[in-house]
Protein backbone atom coordinates (compact mmCIF):
# COMPACT_ATOMS: atom_id res chain seq x y z
CA UNK A 1 0.00 0.00 0.00
CA UNK A 2 1.38 3.72 -1.11
CA UNK A 3 2.32 6.37 1.78
CA UNK A 4 -0.80 8.36 0.92
CA UNK A 5 -3.26 5.42 0.80
CA UNK A 6 -2.03 4.43 4.24
CA UNK A 7 -2.39 8.44 5.09
CA UNK A 8 -5.70 8.53 3.67
CA UNK A 9 -6.79 4.88 5.83
CA UNK A 10 -5.08 6.49 8.87
CA UNK A 11 -7.13 9.69 8.72
CA UNK A 12 -10.53 7.83 7.98
CA UNK A 13 -9.87 5.62 11.10
CA UNK A 14 -9.46 8.85 13.07
CA UNK A 15 -12.66 10.89 12.14
CA UNK A 16 -14.56 7.41 12.84
CA UNK A 17 -13.14 7.39 16.42
CA UNK A 18 -13.92 10.81 16.53
CA UNK A 19 -17.44 10.13 15.85
CA UNK A 20 -17.95 7.30 17.84
CA UNK A 21 -16.43 9.97 20.99
CA UNK A 22 -19.06 12.80 19.88
CA UNK A 23 -21.65 10.22 19.60
CA UNK A 24 -21.05 8.83 23.11
CA UNK A 25 -21.34 12.13 24.53
CA UNK A 26 -24.69 12.24 23.32
CA UNK A 27 -25.85 8.26 23.63
CA UNK A 28 -29.60 8.11 23.69
CA UNK A 29 -30.34 5.93 27.41
CA UNK A 30 -33.57 5.58 28.62
CA UNK A 31 -35.40 7.36 31.45
CA UNK A 32 -36.50 4.59 33.05
CA UNK A 33 -33.01 3.52 34.06
CA UNK A 34 -33.39 6.40 36.19
CA UNK A 35 -33.93 5.22 40.45
CA UNK A 36 -36.88 5.68 41.08
CA UNK A 37 -38.87 5.84 37.87
CA UNK A 38 -41.01 2.74 36.84
CA UNK A 39 -42.60 2.74 33.42
CA UNK A 40 -45.53 4.63 33.97
CA UNK A 41 -43.92 7.72 35.49
CA UNK A 42 -41.30 7.14 32.69
CA UNK A 43 -44.66 7.27 29.71
CA UNK A 44 -45.65 9.85 31.30
CA UNK A 45 -42.78 12.16 31.19
CA UNK A 46 -41.90 10.77 27.46
CA UNK A 47 -45.42 12.06 26.91
CA UNK A 48 -44.38 15.66 27.72
CA UNK A 49 -42.06 15.67 25.31
CA UNK A 50 -38.91 14.65 27.40
CA UNK A 51 -37.83 11.70 25.34
CA UNK A 52 -33.76 11.13 27.00
CA UNK A 53 -31.97 11.95 30.23
CA UNK A 54 -30.44 15.22 29.06
CA UNK A 55 -33.28 16.20 28.40
CA UNK A 56 -34.44 15.91 31.81
CA UNK A 57 -31.50 17.13 33.08
CA UNK A 58 -31.95 20.76 31.73
CA UNK A 59 -35.62 20.43 32.27
CA UNK A 60 -37.47 22.82 35.08
CA UNK A 61 -38.98 20.48 37.91
CA UNK A 62 -41.74 22.79 38.31
CA UNK A 63 -42.61 22.70 34.53
CA UNK A 64 -42.20 18.74 35.18
CA UNK A 65 -44.94 18.61 37.61
CA UNK A 66 -47.69 20.74 35.38
CA UNK A 67 -46.19 18.54 32.63
CA UNK A 68 -46.76 15.31 33.79
CA UNK A 69 -49.02 15.41 36.51
CA UNK A 70 -46.23 14.60 39.06
CA UNK A 71 -45.58 15.72 43.11
CA UNK A 72 -43.08 18.80 43.22
CA UNK A 73 -40.51 16.55 45.68
CA UNK A 74 -40.84 13.46 43.18
CA UNK A 75 -40.29 15.57 40.09
CA UNK A 76 -36.99 17.24 41.35
CA UNK A 77 -35.58 14.16 42.36
CA UNK A 78 -35.91 12.72 38.80
CA UNK A 79 -34.72 16.07 37.75
CA UNK A 80 -31.25 15.80 40.38
CA UNK A 81 -30.95 11.83 39.42
CA UNK A 82 -30.64 13.18 35.66
CA UNK A 83 -28.82 15.67 36.04
CA UNK A 84 -26.15 13.31 38.09
CA UNK A 85 -26.63 10.49 35.58
CA UNK A 86 -25.31 13.29 32.73
CA UNK A 87 -22.73 14.30 34.64
CA UNK A 88 -23.23 18.30 34.15
CA UNK A 89 -21.10 19.87 36.51
CA UNK A 90 -18.28 22.43 36.29
CA UNK A 91 -15.18 21.98 33.90
CA UNK A 92 -11.79 23.75 33.65
CA UNK A 93 -11.20 26.18 30.53
CA UNK A 94 -8.83 23.63 28.99
CA UNK A 95 -12.10 20.56 29.66
CA UNK A 96 -14.23 23.13 27.66
CA UNK A 97 -11.31 23.91 25.23
CA UNK A 98 -11.31 20.40 24.39
CA UNK A 99 -14.73 19.84 24.16
CA UNK A 100 -15.33 22.80 21.47
CA UNK A 101 -12.69 20.97 19.26
CA UNK A 102 -16.17 18.55 18.44
CA UNK A 103 -17.87 21.81 17.00
CA UNK A 104 -17.97 21.40 13.10
CA UNK A 105 -18.96 23.88 10.27
CA UNK A 106 -21.06 23.24 6.99
CA UNK A 107 -20.12 25.32 4.21
CA UNK A 108 -22.45 28.23 2.80
CA UNK A 109 -21.57 28.08 -1.01
CA UNK A 110 -19.63 31.79 -0.35
CA UNK A 111 -15.83 31.67 0.49
CA UNK A 112 -16.56 35.21 1.20
CA UNK A 113 -19.09 34.59 3.80
CA UNK A 114 -17.66 31.54 5.11
CA UNK A 115 -14.55 33.43 6.02
CA UNK A 116 -17.06 36.54 7.51
CA UNK A 117 -18.34 33.62 9.64
CA UNK A 118 -15.45 32.01 10.53
CA UNK A 119 -15.22 28.82 8.24
CA UNK A 120 -19.48 28.44 8.19
CA UNK A 121 -22.57 27.52 10.03
CA UNK A 122 -21.19 26.30 13.08
CA UNK A 123 -22.93 23.43 15.45
CA UNK A 124 -23.86 24.02 18.93
CA UNK A 125 -24.62 27.30 17.93
CA UNK A 126 -28.10 28.69 16.57
CA UNK A 127 -27.34 31.25 13.60
CA UNK A 128 -29.76 33.96 13.09
CA UNK A 129 -30.21 35.06 9.82
CA UNK A 130 -32.51 38.50 9.27
CA UNK A 131 -33.29 40.65 6.03
CA UNK A 132 -36.14 42.13 3.79
CA UNK A 133 -38.30 40.02 1.78
CA UNK A 134 -35.62 38.85 -1.31
CA UNK A 135 -32.71 39.24 0.53
CA UNK A 136 -31.45 35.98 0.65
CA UNK A 137 -32.57 34.02 3.89
CA UNK A 138 -34.16 31.30 2.49
CA UNK A 139 -31.93 30.51 -0.27
CA UNK A 140 -29.31 30.24 2.42
CA UNK A 141 -31.09 27.84 3.74
CA UNK A 142 -31.48 25.68 0.91
CA UNK A 143 -28.11 25.85 0.68
CA UNK A 144 -27.22 24.56 3.96
CA UNK A 145 -29.70 22.14 4.19
CA UNK A 146 -28.33 20.15 0.60
CA UNK A 147 -24.54 21.07 1.65
CA UNK A 148 -24.64 19.86 4.97
CA UNK A 149 -24.97 16.36 3.32
CA UNK A 150 -21.76 16.87 1.24
CA UNK A 151 -18.56 14.89 2.65
CA UNK A 152 -16.42 16.47 5.25
CA UNK A 153 -13.59 17.51 2.74
CA UNK A 154 -16.22 19.93 0.25
CA UNK A 155 -17.80 21.32 3.42
CA UNK A 156 -20.36 19.37 4.40
CA UNK A 157 -21.14 16.93 7.49
CA UNK A 158 -22.22 13.87 5.58
CA UNK A 159 -25.62 14.17 7.47
CA UNK A 160 -29.39 15.15 6.78
CA UNK A 161 -31.55 18.26 8.16
CA UNK A 162 -34.89 19.38 9.85
CA UNK A 163 -36.67 22.08 8.06
CA UNK A 164 -39.92 23.85 9.71
CA UNK A 165 -41.68 25.51 7.72
CA UNK A 166 -43.93 28.43 8.77
CA UNK A 167 -44.74 30.31 6.17
CA UNK A 168 -45.05 27.43 3.25
CA UNK A 169 -41.69 28.49 1.45
CA UNK A 170 -39.63 25.50 1.28
CA UNK A 171 -39.64 24.33 -2.34
CA UNK A 172 -38.74 20.35 -2.96
CA UNK A 173 -37.74 21.35 -7.13
CA UNK A 174 -34.74 24.34 -5.24
CA UNK A 175 -33.33 21.25 -3.05
CA UNK A 176 -33.53 19.42 -6.26
CA UNK A 177 -31.62 21.79 -8.34
CA UNK A 178 -28.73 22.18 -5.74
CA UNK A 179 -28.12 18.96 -5.25
CA UNK A 180 -27.82 17.98 -9.09
CA UNK A 181 -24.89 20.68 -8.84
CA UNK A 182 -23.35 19.42 -6.13
CA UNK A 183 -23.17 16.13 -7.48
CA UNK A 184 -25.97 14.40 -5.05
CA UNK A 185 -28.89 12.12 -5.97
CA UNK A 186 -31.81 14.76 -6.22
CA UNK A 187 -33.72 12.30 -4.64
CA UNK A 188 -32.01 11.19 -2.12
CA UNK A 189 -31.12 14.63 -0.62
CA UNK A 190 -34.76 15.29 -0.23
CA UNK A 191 -35.02 11.84 1.43
CA UNK A 192 -32.66 13.12 3.38
CA UNK A 193 -34.67 16.44 4.90
CA UNK A 194 -36.89 16.21 7.28
CA UNK A 195 -40.09 18.84 6.51
CA UNK A 196 -42.35 20.05 9.29
CA UNK A 197 -45.06 22.81 7.96
CA UNK A 198 -45.93 25.22 10.84
CA UNK A 199 -49.73 26.54 10.67
CA UNK A 200 -49.71 28.14 14.55
CA UNK A 201 -46.84 29.19 16.81
CA UNK A 202 -48.25 26.13 19.13
CA UNK A 203 -47.39 23.81 16.57
CA UNK A 204 -44.21 25.03 15.81
CA UNK A 205 -43.29 24.86 19.27
CA UNK A 206 -44.72 21.54 19.36
CA UNK A 207 -42.34 19.97 16.10
CA UNK A 208 -39.67 21.41 18.14
CA UNK A 209 -40.36 19.14 20.93
CA UNK A 210 -40.37 16.40 18.39
CA UNK A 211 -37.11 17.38 17.10
CA UNK A 212 -35.04 14.95 19.86
CA UNK A 213 -37.59 11.58 18.92
CA UNK A 214 -35.90 12.55 15.03
CA UNK A 215 -32.56 12.99 16.07
CA UNK A 216 -32.77 9.47 18.47
CA UNK A 217 -33.85 8.24 14.80
CA UNK A 218 -31.60 9.56 12.92
CA UNK A 219 -28.34 10.53 14.37
CA UNK A 220 -26.66 12.06 11.07
CA UNK A 221 -29.24 14.86 11.45
CA UNK A 222 -27.06 17.62 11.68
CA UNK A 223 -28.51 20.51 10.92
CA UNK A 224 -32.20 22.33 12.13
CA UNK A 225 -33.35 24.94 9.99
CA UNK A 226 -36.39 27.09 11.18
CA UNK A 227 -37.88 29.73 8.26
CA UNK A 228 -39.24 31.82 9.77
CA UNK A 229 -38.58 31.82 13.95
CA UNK A 230 -40.98 34.46 14.27
CA UNK A 231 -43.70 34.86 11.15
CA UNK A 232 -46.39 32.98 13.14
CA UNK A 233 -45.52 34.25 16.32
CA UNK A 234 -45.83 38.11 14.42
CA UNK A 235 -49.27 37.10 12.90
CA UNK A 236 -50.96 35.76 15.97
CA UNK A 237 -49.76 37.88 19.06
CA UNK A 238 -51.13 41.44 18.21
CA UNK A 239 -51.07 44.44 20.49
CA UNK A 240 -48.98 45.47 23.21
CA UNK A 241 -51.42 43.59 25.68
CA UNK A 242 -49.89 40.26 23.98
CA UNK A 243 -46.37 40.98 24.04
CA UNK A 244 -45.26 39.74 26.89
CA UNK A 245 -46.87 36.22 26.57
CA UNK A 246 -45.50 36.12 23.18
CA UNK A 247 -41.62 36.66 23.98
CA UNK A 248 -41.81 34.15 27.04
CA UNK A 249 -43.04 31.52 24.59
CA UNK A 250 -40.07 32.75 22.33
CA UNK A 251 -37.72 32.40 24.61
CA UNK A 252 -38.68 28.67 25.60
CA UNK A 253 -38.95 28.06 21.88
CA UNK A 254 -34.96 29.70 21.31
CA UNK A 255 -33.51 27.84 24.10
CA UNK A 256 -34.86 24.37 23.72
CA UNK A 257 -33.12 24.73 20.12
CA UNK A 258 -29.84 26.07 21.64
CA UNK A 259 -30.02 22.84 23.88
CA UNK A 260 -30.93 20.78 21.01
CA UNK A 261 -27.61 22.44 19.49
CA UNK A 262 -25.67 21.58 22.50
CA UNK A 263 -26.98 17.37 23.15
CA UNK A 264 -26.55 16.78 19.16
CA UNK A 265 -23.64 19.08 18.05
CA UNK A 266 -26.12 19.84 15.39
CA UNK A 267 -26.06 23.40 14.03
CA UNK A 268 -29.08 25.56 13.77
CA UNK A 269 -30.13 28.15 11.48
CA UNK A 270 -32.85 30.66 12.07
CA UNK A 271 -34.31 32.86 9.71
CA UNK A 272 -36.19 36.11 10.79
CA UNK A 273 -38.14 38.96 9.55
CA UNK A 274 -37.76 42.78 9.71
CA UNK A 275 -39.64 45.62 10.61
CA UNK A 276 -39.10 49.58 9.97
CA UNK A 277 -38.06 51.81 12.99
CA UNK A 278 -39.76 55.08 12.79
CA UNK A 279 -37.89 56.60 15.34
CA UNK A 280 -34.08 55.84 13.38
CA UNK A 281 -34.31 59.91 11.54
CA UNK A 282 -30.71 58.51 9.53
CA UNK A 283 -29.09 55.30 8.45
CA UNK A 284 -30.81 51.77 7.94
CA UNK A 285 -34.36 51.90 9.78
CA UNK A 286 -34.11 48.17 9.64
CA UNK A 287 -34.32 45.85 12.84
CA UNK A 288 -34.93 42.28 13.71
CA UNK A 289 -38.54 41.19 14.71
CA UNK A 290 -38.17 39.57 18.05
CA UNK A 291 -36.58 42.22 20.45
CA UNK A 292 -33.74 41.25 22.47
CA UNK A 293 -34.70 37.98 23.07
CA UNK A 294 -33.28 36.51 19.69
CA UNK A 295 -30.28 38.94 20.40
CA UNK A 296 -29.66 37.54 23.18
CA UNK A 297 -30.22 33.64 22.39
CA UNK A 298 -28.69 34.06 19.03
CA UNK A 299 -25.27 32.81 19.05
CA UNK A 300 -24.55 34.52 15.30
CA UNK A 301 -26.69 37.06 14.13
CA UNK A 302 -26.17 38.08 10.56
CA UNK A 303 -28.37 40.78 8.61
CA UNK A 304 -28.68 40.33 4.88
CA UNK A 305 -29.54 42.89 2.24
CA UNK A 306 -29.69 43.48 -1.31
CA UNK A 307 -26.13 45.13 -2.70
CA UNK A 308 -25.30 46.49 -6.15
CA UNK A 309 -26.01 44.52 -9.52
CA UNK A 310 -28.25 42.01 -7.81
CA UNK A 311 -25.39 40.64 -5.58
CA UNK A 312 -26.17 40.03 -1.56
CA UNK A 313 -24.58 41.46 1.98
CA UNK A 314 -24.35 39.56 4.58
CA UNK A 315 -23.16 41.78 7.49
CA UNK A 316 -22.18 40.18 10.32
CA UNK A 317 -24.20 42.09 13.98
CA UNK A 318 -22.70 39.74 16.91
CA UNK A 319 -20.65 37.21 17.67
CA UNK A 320 -18.90 35.77 20.72
CA UNK A 321 -15.77 35.74 18.81
CA UNK A 322 -15.48 36.95 15.55
CA UNK A 323 -15.48 40.86 14.40
CA UNK A 324 -18.42 42.79 12.96
CA UNK A 325 -17.69 42.61 8.78
CA UNK A 326 -19.42 42.01 5.44
CA UNK A 327 -18.95 39.80 2.66
CA UNK A 328 -20.74 40.23 -0.31
CA UNK A 329 -21.97 36.72 -2.63
CA UNK A 330 -24.57 36.26 -5.18
CA UNK A 331 -27.68 34.40 -5.48
CA UNK A 332 -27.60 32.35 -8.88
CA UNK A 333 -29.14 29.07 -10.00
CA UNK A 334 -26.51 27.37 -8.83
CA UNK A 335 -26.82 28.50 -5.72
CA UNK A 336 -24.71 30.78 -3.30
CA UNK A 337 -21.77 31.64 -4.87
CA UNK A 338 -19.25 34.43 -4.71
CA UNK A 339 -19.32 36.95 -6.81
CA UNK A 340 -17.53 37.00 -10.50
CA UNK A 341 -15.84 39.95 -9.83
CA UNK A 342 -14.44 39.49 -6.51
CA UNK A 343 -13.16 35.94 -7.60
CA UNK A 344 -10.84 37.43 -10.15
CA UNK A 345 -9.36 39.95 -7.66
Amino acid sequence: MEDDEIEHVEEENENEEKAEELHSDFEYKDIKDLPGVGSTIASKIRNAGYQDIIALATANPLILVEACGIGEPTARKIVAEAREASKMNFMSGLEFEDKRKSVQRISTGSEALNILLGGGIETQSITECYGEYGSGKSQLAFQLAVDVQLPLEKGGLEGHAIWIDTEGTFRPSRIEQLAAVKGLDPKQALQNIKIGRAYSSDHQVLLVDKIPELINADPKIKLIVVDSMMALFRAEYVGRGTLADRQQKVNVVLHNLQRLADRFNVAVYITNQVMARPDVMFGDPTAAVGGHIIGHVATYRIYLRKGKKGSRVGKLVDSPSLPEGEASFEITSNGIADIEEEKKK
